[in-house]
């Protein structure tokens, strides 16, 4: 029944193909890749770096495609908070849901300081919380307009990433076998051995590939948005699989390949690649391999080409906290005025309260623009994990659900590859970088409380939220002959 004076609206299913294939580019392409494979590289030794993304890789790998499986059957705006409800329990729902708007809400925050931080290599003495508030301005009214501008828009800012990308390994193979610059030491750059005497390409053992596992792992977080804009793809049945079986490998190719490049013409052992960070432009790995082939000017068009990335990054953030949130309200787990959408599709409520957390940011000129980022990016980046944690036991009791309820798997639109093993290898291996891949805090002479809370403190949090929930609503885990697999459009009423 109406309420007086109100319409009813829906998400709008305005996404095509090229949006989505991009979204999911451009959410999983940023800083991670550009700065903290210098540290990566560093940290394991290129060998230890290259394995730890591959692993990484086949992570999300298994991940895309347990959520294309229920995407494309269920392409609904909560995705896998949704899942998490209908097939586990609605406590994990509550929980995943919530963790994942406050994991992109901060996120979106992290990219306003990078940004700020980022045009000071331009501007020095610039007032970086000014900067902040620009960015933030932008990335609103693309997201204000309507689902179709900010996937036009994420379109081209990607467009300039993969443009970049596919430019940096073409360089960098051309050096590597003499065309251009000087060449590379070859393999000589592998086998070198660090301060401690620890001989790559592996240095510090399973233990420096543990630590480069967030690293990796947060290099790649964004790729499950695609699930989230399933609820406005124009034809999520053919678009959502094409999106998760060519963008992944996508992804995988520029990871991968930007790391051997940078292993093989930047020896690990080079103390820049420590430096390298959203501070300090200078020292970017892809700075320093543009340099080397004496490009002069290799700073400031990096800098450029990394400004639009951190801006496609926080365009995407913007868009699936505010989607998550217009879920969690739907789904009755948020204020119900957090449902409202106006006439373009867009859930302004939502998308106004996550712009108020992403707000965050400007405090970076109280406590250091360096020092927030880092909180930021340790915490964004620990509950990307919890995330795929829940996709991974979603899709395994979907399936489970699946069967127990008679249906069909040949009427699936998209099946899964390795099931149930995909799942439960995902599920065990998030785990393991949950907990372990901070280990380092533990390490060394001395123990910093502030390393310790900044990077664990989101376990206890998750595991109070389910509990909490499920204790206050007497939640119970969902029956598989009682999971739900309707899918109906969402129309909710709006002012």
């Amino acid at each position: 029944m109406k309420i007086d004076n109100e319409k009813e609206y829906k998400l709008n299913r305005s996404l095509k193909a090229r949006h989505m294939n991009m979204i999911a580019i451009g959410g999983s392409i940023g800083t991670g890749l550009f700065f903290a494979s210098g540290s990566a590289v560093s940290t394991a030794g290129p060998g230890g770096a290259l394995l730890a993304y591959i692993i990484m890789g086949i992570v999300v790998y298994l991940l895309m495609m347990s959520l294309g499986e229920m995407s494309t059957l269920l392409p609904i705006s909560g995705s896998f908070e949704t899942y998490a409800t209908r097939f586990v329990d609605p406590a994990l729902g509550f929980t995943l849901g919530w963790n994942y708007w406050f994991c992109w809400a901060i996120g979106v925050a992290a990219e306003l300081v990078a940004g700020s931080l980022i045009v000071k290599f331009w501007f020095p003495d610039t007032n970086g919380t000014m900067w902040s508030i620009i960015f933030l301005a932008i990335i609103f009214v693309l997201n204000f307009l309507s689902a179709k501008a900010y996937g036009e828009s994420e379109y081209w800012f990607a467009s300039i990433k993969v443009i970049t990308i596919i430019i940096f390994i073409i360089v960098g193979v051309l050096m590597i076998i003499g065309i251009l610059g000087n060449g590379s030491p070859g393999f000589t750059n592998w086998g070198l051995s660090d301060g401690n005497g620890n001989k790559g390409p592996f240095i510090g053992g399973l233990l420096g590939i543990i630590n480069v596992f967030l690293v990796a792992g947060f290099s790649f977080s964004g790729t499950e948005i695609v699930g989230l804009a399933a609820g406005e793809s124009e034809n999520p049945q053919e678009n959502v699989p094409k999106a998760i079986k060519t963008v992944f490998w996508r992804i995988l190719l520029f990871y991968v390949g930007a790391i051997i490049v940078i292993g093989f013409i930047i020896p690990f052992t080079d103390e820049n690649l420590l430096k390298s960070g959203v501070d300090n432009i200078a020292y970017s790995p892809f700075t320093m391999v543009f340099e080397k082939c004496g490009i002069a000017f290799a700073a400031s068009a990096m800098n450029a080409v990394i400004l639009t990335s951190v801006l496609s990054c926080g365009n995407s953030g913007l868009y699936v906290s505010s989607r998550m949130l217009y879920a969690l309200a739907l789904e009755g787990k948020a204020p119900k005025f957090l449902r409202k959408v106006n006439k373009r599709g867009v859930p302004m409520n939502a998308l106004y309260v996550t712009t108020i957390v992403a707000c965050s940011a400007f405090f970076a000129s109280l406590i250091g623009d360096g020092k927030i980022y880092y909180i930021l990016y340790n915490v964004s980046g620990i509950m990307a994990f919890f995330a795929w944690l829940g996709i991974g036991i979603c899709h395994y009791r979907f399936r489970k659900a699946y069967i127990a309820q008679g249906r069909d798997l040949n009427d699936l639109k998209f099946k899964a590859k390795f099931y149930p093993f995909g799942p439960i290898i995902s599920v065990i291996l998030c785990v393991i970088v949950i907990f372990g891949s901070n280990i380092w805090v533990f390490q060394g002479d001395t123990f910093s409380w502030f390393d310790f809370i900044t990077n664990y403190i989101t376990i206890p949090i998750f595991i109070c939220l389910y509990f909490g929930y499920k204790f206050i609503k007497k939640t119970k885990i969902v029956p598989l002959e009682e999971c739900d697999f309707e899918f109906k459009e969402e129309i909710r009423q709006a002012k």
